[in-house]
């Protein structure tokens, strides 16, 4: 009852100075991020969630937050005014959940909890199958460049977040200015942004994902449409022109609502966030837009795509500078303004040096011949995202012999999208393929016969002459070993090696770099 309570009413005042918050799951990527917001505004924090390892730690850490390692109705006390739980917990289940359900302190979703924060501010929500995390996190490093009044929630660790600049700092989910803007990335699994207050969205595309809860591709795309229902009247939706998905969604949506702004981004767009030009050159990407026509901006992080996630940063940050100037749009600004906001904003996009298990680079090492290993970690686990994600690491690195070790995630989406996985890999020289990664959502006897790492793999060479296949993933070492000590094609120098995908192979790159190390 008081899960459902919480969800309809507000519980975080506009003041948190001394609120007692517990978080049931602190250590997901999420929670964590909440938690610095939170904490930002004056909260007090306790958590708990298992005593395995995460990176989420040293958040946690910097805090001065020690997570209780193990679930006990002794750690919901009396004192405790609100209970934010991980989707991942029941609360029927779990016994702090069930504690405080018996205390009458309101438990509260995560995604309730998100959506409350939105409701103190004027909010934007980044989403989109692909793109959240990064465009999110180049709209947070804008809002630092510009210095605008505002918080930005990512969903994972971003570098530039962090006041410190040196290479040691581990960087943050959040970054905190002020309250007047809130900016966050919004997840559409199980319609979770159902629960956020946006004015603005970015919708980055739309595709057939989450194949366990949508079904269909009309089912997620359903979800996006009315997440954007949500906004109000001469609310703001940017959306990417170059997606075929986020464009036939927001043609939908026109038919709906007519009092809400549509700002078409990229290359297919039509007006001020037309992309006019791209190059890559000197480990920069550098691209024009229809707005500022003479002007290059570049960007550090490899990818067309993420051209198009730093447009649709440009947008949105277009709009909250002119707000924050208190005129009409952006047109209406001074000479000077608009001067300063280039500026900032060339500066802002080259501080931007990519976010947690996104194009990561780990490590940089040389081997006994000096040939040059640019160890990468990237969660793209989509066909979509790994395809466009190897064609940017093509294009940026084109002297280096492309090996990417991916490792599945999910029965289900694995085999609503066998013949798309089996040929996302073209860009790369060396394919290495392992087990499934499976979700506690799913049972692996369901999918018997029907979709398995060697059928993947069977499939995948059908597309690419040189794909291998390891059960387990500390297997493939020396495999990759080996690939390492032999002469390179013609043209290449070195290696970029890159483990891909939600499930636990970055193992594999860590193991390979503390070798070299040792």
């Amino acid at each position: 009852m008081f899960e459902n309570e919480a969800k309809n009413k507000i519980f975080f005042p506009k003041d948190l100075k001394d609120f007692r918050i517990h978080f049931v799951g602190i250590k997901g990527t999420g929670m964590a991020a909440l938690v610095e917001i939170c904490v930002s505004r004056g909260a007090i924090v306790t958590g708990s969630d298992v005593p395995d390892h995460f990176y989420t730690d040293e958040i946690l850490k910097k805090l001065n937050i020690i997570p209780y390692t193990e679930f006990k109705k002794e750690n919901i006390t009396d004192d405790i005014k609100l209970v934010v739980y991980s989707s991942a917990y029941k609360l029927e289940e779990n016994p702090e959940l069930v504690e405080a359900t018996k205390k009458n302190i309101p438990c509260m979703l995560y995604s309730h909890a998100l959506g409350n924060i939105s409701a103190m501010s004027c909010s934007s929500g980044i989403a989109g199958v692909h793109g959240k995390t990064t465009t999110t996190g180049i709209a947070g490093t804008l809002v630092k460049a510009l210095n605008l009044p505002a918080q930005v929630l990512a969903g994972s660790v971003i570098k530039s977040f962090s006041d410190n600049s040196t290479v040691n700092d581990f960087g943050s989910c959040t970054l905190s200015i002020g309250h007047k803007y809130f900016v966050a990335e919004t997840c559409e699994y199980q319609r979770h942004f159902m629960d956020f207050h946006p004015q603005n969205i970015i919708l980055t595309s739309v595709e057939s994902d989450h194949q366990d809860y949508y079904p269909t591709f009309e089912d997620i795309q359903q979800a996006f449409i009315d997440y954007a229902l949500l906004l109000p009247k001469n609310g703001n939706l940017i959306y990417c022109a170059d997606d075929k998905g986020a464009t036939d969604t927001a043609e939908k949506i026109k038919k709906q609502r007519n009092d809400i702004n549509f700002i078409p981004y990229g290359f297919n767009a039509v007006g001020n966030f037309k992309i006019l030009a791209h190059n890559v050159e000197s480990g920069l990407q550098n691209f024009k837009i229809q707005l500022f026509e003479n002007e290059v901006f570049s960007i550090k992080v490899p990818g067309i795509h993420n051209v198009r996630n730093a447009t649709a940063s440009i947008a949105l940050m277009s709009i909250l500078f002119y707000q924050n100037n208190e005129v009409e749009n952006f047109s209406e600004l001074s000479m000077e303004n608009k001067v300063e906001f280039v500026k900032k904003i060339k500066t802002g996009l080259l501080d931007f040096s990519g976010s947690k298990r996104r194009s990561e680079i780990l490590a940089q090492l040389k081997t006994d011949s000096n040939k040059q290993i640019i160890f990468i970690d990237d969660y793209g686990h989509h066909p979509t995202a790994i395809k466009t994600t190897l064609q940017g690491f093509k294009d940026f690195y084109p002297d280096k012999y492309l090996i990417v070790d991916f490792m599945s995630h999910t029965y289900s989406r694995t085999a609503s999208l066998l013949d798309e996985f089996a040929s996302s890999f073209t860009s790369a020289d060396q394919v290495i393929l392992h087990k499934i990664y499976s979700s506690a959502r799913e049972n692996k006897k369901d999918f018997e016969g029907i979709v398995s790492g060697q059928i993947l793999f069977d499939k995948t060479k059908k597309y690419h002459e040189n794909v291998v296949y390891f059960e387990e993933i500390l297997d493939a070492k020396d495999y990759v070993k080996n690939i390492f000590s032999s002469p390179l094609p013609e043209g290449k120098n070195g290696f970029v090696f890159v483990t891909m995908g939600a499930g636990d192979n970055w193992k594999l790159g860590t193991s390979l770099i503390k070798d070299f190390n040792i």
